[in-house]
Order: structure tokens, then sequence, then C-alpha cells
């Protein structure tokens, strides 16, 4: 009888994600401790785990992976290798791979169709030749990379066709140079001077940055001979060693050769892929769950039973009833559906911990990256929002840190200069605030210069030198929120490509959340993300606009007040009142909304937040608070402006739902 694993798979996937996260933290934790036996014995634990779920399953790939993963860590524990940083460098290798064939057994039901042959590889060499040989073994993949680049073959025929020499020169230079990109330049200009360069491994933004060693290639086309060139760099200062072979006809061949290769094979992976897509069904997917405590399932359980019981009590009241009986009937019934509601909302709530653990991982890739030392503190992690809004929360806090490691925190020396610690610190806090849940994202770098994201605006013509001139500091960091804006100089893999704030901003006003900046010049910055426990029930305002009713979220009243029609003042097109000593900008619902306005001397004003910024929406009337859910528009109607949804009435009747966020 055949096993049907499609049953599994949810269990699979949801167990393996468990033990994927528990083997995220012990390797950040044993990279700051690789002689602690107990974290290296719950590794290997978990990898022996993982692999005999997936061979179960019949998850072949990543069966393999694990098995190759338990003998290197089983080495470790007998002390016959050294967890070092290119080991446990491997292992997090390891773990991208195994994050990745979980997710796509999570989207497609199946195993994806890559064996991990390289990193398999790596794991193997770490026995066969010692740690010094990885760095060999990845060597030899990007040379074999190298090789694969078509416009560097167009380029060695056409040198060859007009009789020049083609060359790879290594260049080395000495441990104890001060300057290695200045050295590097050097050392370019010179072979400019007699070759034409074709290919630098790493490459020139590498090298300018210092993104490498000491020891760098070069492929380069020239008239000169082999002992030439080296005469020509060694005379350069600072160069321990210079290596020149020269690039054959065979070569080249190969090279051909090996480029049909790749591009016949990128293709037929493109083609399996696409098969594969079209051949996964729906039903492979693997839908959302949580996982949830058996104390608040009974308490479910409990409650719909009550249900059951008052439904039973009400269908045997008869007309001779009293009123009495029904209000009393009517007021348990209240209470048992609040505490259903309560109950439900429980189930669906989920830690914040959930977002904040892929965190640690993605703080040590990055000062790796950009080499900074960079300490993340957490907390408030047990925090517990809706399931929902945990799967949108995500991005926009990868790019705050994100922009706080690489825009905010200096490098180590600087950090020295400044009187700072040399390790930086990124402070990832949560904690309920009411009906919302506040983040923080909390850098001690150096601040946000209003004066640099000002000049940047106006490079960029978001704004005119003229309207620059009246700019506050809150609305410099206003900038920073628009499309396309960046203060960064050059476009990296981390900043500068104009994608980012605007993101988080538009991310996180999505759930009807807000998020606010402090700042201080040379201490850092804090970015405050407010958002929705949850975004299905709320509690709502209830307001009258013309003939029509509309919710406003409670969570964004700051206050109700009646304001004199003759104290509204118009100041550059926009309408204001001067109300508690500050200017509140006024929105006339009715003229957004198209309703017939109102011609009372005495107005209703319901003033709203937005961050730290206020407004007052003019209604004709309150009707009251009430506790409403939200229902979306539909996907003909979901990007209208100024509104979040719809909710049903007592009385049958639909009441739109404002969105606060859009009207200022």
């Amino acid at each position: 009888m055949d096993l049907d694993i499609n049953q599994y798979l949810d269990v699979f996937v949801e167990e393996s994600k468990e033990h994927l996260q528990n083997m995220n933290d012990i390797l950040l934790n044993l990279e700051k401790d690789t002689n602690n036996k107990e974290l290296l014995n719950e590794l290997f634990r978990i990898a022996h785990t993982i692999k005999g779920m997936a061979g179960t399953m019949g998850f072949t790939n990543m069966a393999n992976l694990t098995h190759d993963m338990e003998d290197v860590l089983q080495a470790i524990r007998s002390d016959e290798i050294q967890a070092t940083t290119k080991v446990i460098d491997i292992l997090f290798e390891c773990f991208d791979a195994l994050d990745f064939s979980v997710n796509y057994v999570g989207e497609n039901g199946k195993e994806n169709d890559d064996e991990h042959l390289e990193i398999i590889e790596k794991l193997k060499s770490i026995f066969n030749s010692g740690n010094e040989k990885i760095e060999e073994s990845e060597k030899s993949v990007s040379s074999t990379a190298e090789v694969f680049d078509e416009y560097l073959v167009n380029a060695i025929n056409k040198a060859k066709e007009n009789k020049l020499n083609v060359y790879k020169v290594n260049i080395r230079l000495s441990e104890s140079c001060m300057l290695k990109s200045a050295r590097a330049f050097i050392i370019f200009n010179t072979v400019e001077s007699f070759a034409e360069i074709i290919q630098s491994k790493p490459s020139v933004e590498d090298i300018e940055d210092e993104k490498f060693n000491f020891e760098f290639s070069l492929m380069i086309v020239t008239e000169i001979s082999k002992e030439e060139i080296q005469k020509e760099i060694y005379n350069i200062s600072e160069i321990e060693k210079v290596e020149v072979s020269p690039i054959d006809e065979i070569d080249t061949l190969n090279v051909e050769t090996k480029v049909k290769e790749t591009k016949l094979e990128e293709e037929n992976k493109t083609e399996k892929a696409k098969a594969d897509m079209s051949t996964t069904t729906r039903t492979n997917k693997v839908g959302k769950t949580v996982r949830v405590d058996i104390d608040r399932l009974d308490n479910l359980m409990n409650l719909v039973s009550e249900l059951i019981i008052i439904k039973t009590r009400m269908e045997d009241m008869s007309e001779a009833s009293s009123k009495e009986d029904m209000n009393e009937a009517i007021e348990y019934l209240e209470r048992i559906t609040t505490s259903l509601h309560d109950a439900v909302m429980k189930v669906r709530m989920v830690p914040i911990e959930r977002v904040f653990n892929r965190f640690p991982r993605m703080v040590r890739d990055l000062s790796k990256e950009l080499n900074k030392e960079i300490n993340l503190e957490m907390s408030g992690e047990e925090t517990e929002v809706d399931r929902t809004v945990i799967d949108e929360i995500g991005d926009p806090l990868i790019h705050l840190i994100r922009n706080s490691i690489d825009h905010g925190i200096e490098h180590p020396d600087e950090r020295i200069k400044l009187g700072k610690d040399e390790f930086g610190t990124v402070k990832l806090k949560a904690y309920p605030d009411g009906n919302n849940v506040v983040i923080e994202v909390q850098d001690d770098g150096q601040g946000i210069d209003y004066q640099k994201v000002k000049k940047k605006a106006i490079e960029k013509e978001v704004i005119t030198e003229k309207e620059s001139e009246n700019f506050t500091k809150e609305e410099c960091i206003d900038l920073l929120f628009r499309p396309g804006f960046s203060t960064s100089d050059k476009i990296s893999d981390v900043s500068g490509r104009g994608v980012g704030l605007d993101v988080v901003k538009s991310k996180i006003e999505s759930i009807n959340g807000s998020i606010e900046v402090e700042t201080y010049e040379g201490q850092g910055s804090k970015f405050i993300i407010r958002i929705p426990l949850t975004l299905a029930i709320i509690q709502a305002l209830l307001v009258e606009l013309g003939d029509e009713i509309y919710a406003i979220p409670l969570s964004s009243i700051s206050e109700i007040t009646s304001i004199q029609r003759n104290s509204i003042r118009d100041i550059q097109g926009q309408e204001i009142i001067l109300y508690r000593d500050k200017t509140l900008p006024i929105v006339r619902l009715n003229r957004i909304m198209g309703v017939e306005e109102d011609d009372t001397e005495e107005l209703t004003v319901v003033v709203v937040r937005k961050g730290d910024k206020q407004a007052g929406l003019i209604v004709r009337g309150l009707i009251g608070q009430q506790e409403i859910v939200i229902k979306p528009l539909g996907k003909y109607l979901v990007n209208i402006k100024y509104l979040a949804g719809a909710t049903i009435l007592g009385n049958g009747k639909i009441s739109l739902i404002l969105d606060v966020n859009s009207l200022f």
C-alpha cells in the first residue's frame, strides 16, 4: 500500500521550521563558544531528527545533506576537527539550504531538485584536507565560475585573432600594506599602461572598498611578454608575489564548451522549473497554521457549549415569557459572545518571537559584510500579536535593522575616535500598549543628518531649494519615507537603491499601523512602529456624515470636541484651527466622501492621530462606540483611497470604515 505523504506535509513543514529555528540559534551561540559540547550535542540531535523526517517523507536531497552534516558534527564532538569560523560558515550554508528546501516543500508540496552537491563537497573537504582546503575549494568554485563569462570568451577570441597575448595575473600584496585599495589602484594604473584589463577578481568595486584579503587576479590582453609584465609589477612597492600564466587556445576552447554546457543546463533547469510549477497543484500547497496551547482550545470548546445552552434556552422561551427573562438571556448571550471573541483572538495570537528569531543571523551576516561590530539586543519577544500581523511585519523590520546597521552605526575605528564603544548596538523591543503593539528599533549610531537629507532631496528634485528653506527637522525626516529616496552615496547589496523606508511606511500603514522617528545627531535613532493587535475585530466610533454612517477606529482617536465655524482659518490652502495652543489641520470628510455639507455654526470635530501628527475630522454627529468586524471591500474595490473596509451594523446596514492614515 502506497503511503500518501500529502496528509503529513503540513506537520513536516511546521516541525522542520521549529527544528531549523533551534539550529539557527545554536549556530549563533556556537560561534561565540566553539567548545560548548551541549550546543554541539543539540545540533547533532537536530540534524539527526531532520534527516529521519526527510527520509520518511522521501526527501532524499535533504536527508543526504543532513547525513553529511551529522558526520562533520560527530567529528567536532569527538575533537577530530575544530569548529573554526570557516566550518561554522559552512554549517550556516547547510542551514540556508535546508531552510530553502523546507519553504519550497511548503509552497509546492514536494522537494526541489537541488542535490546540494557543492555544500556536501565543502563538508567532505573539511575531512579530506583539513580546514585550510576549504578556502581552496571556494576558490576553485569561483575560478570555474570566471571561465563561464561569455564576454571573457569573446575578448580572448578577439585577442587571439589579433595575435595578442592573454594572461591571468595573480597578485599578492604584502601583509604590511596599510592602504590595500590605494596600492591596488597603482597596480591597475601600471597594468593599464601596457595592457587591457578584461576581468578583475574580485570586482573593481570590491577592491576599491577593500573587500578582499591581500590577493586579487586580473585577466589581461597585451603585446608584451610574461617576464616584462612581472618586471613592471614588481617595480611597485609592497608586492609580495606576482604569478603570470598564459591562457592558450585549448583553455579558450574549454571555456566555449563550458559556456554552451552551462547555457544548456540553465535552459533545462528553467524548463524543468516551469514544468514543476505547472504540474504542482494548489492542493499540495501547505496552508498557514498556528500552533495552539491546548488550554486555549479547551476554553474555546467550553464557550461554544455555553453558546449552545443559551441557544436552547432562547428557543424554549414561549411568548408567555416576560421581557425581564428575555433581557437576562440576551445579557448572558452578550457575555458569552464577548468571551468567545477574546478566546478566538487568543487562539490567533502568536508571540512576536516568531519574527524576531530571524534577526540575530541577519545581523551576524551584515556585520561581516560591512566590517562592523554589532550587538543585537532583543526584548519583549513574548509579546503576542495576531497571526496575520506577524506575516506583514517581518519585511519592514528587516529594512529598519539593515538601515540602522548600514546608515546609522559607524565603523569601529570611527566609533573609537568619537569616544564610543567599538561595538555598535541595535535594540529591538516589543511591548503591548492598549489595543496596539509597539515595536522599537533603536541604534547608537550617528543619527540622522537633517542637512544631508535636505541636500539629497534637492539633488534628486524631490523638493525645490525654495521649499526647503522653511523645512523643520520633522519635515526633513518625512523626506526619508518618500518613494525612491536614499541618502546612500553608493549602491550596494545593502542600500542605495531607493527601496527601503517608503516600503516600510506603506507596509505598516496597510495594516493600520503608524511609524515615528526620534533621532539625536551623533547619538543614534529610534524608529517606533505602532500596529494593531488584530486586523479582524476592532473598537470603533460610529459617526454620521450626511445620511450615512462611517466608522473610525478608536485606536486612532485622541479626543472629540466642538468648534465654531468662524474659528477655522485658511493658511495657504490648508484649513486649520488654533487648538490647545497648537495649529490643528482640519479635514472636511463630507468633501472627501462626496456627502452634502451641513450649514450649522457649531461643528463636531473628531481629533485623530497618525504617529505624532494630528488632524481634526469634521462630522455631522456621533452615534457611539461599538465593536465592529472588519470585512474587506473585495478585489474590485481594494485600492479605494480613504477606506479600510466595511462592517455590517446591527440593523443590517453597511458602514464604511475610514482609513485614518490616508486622510492626512
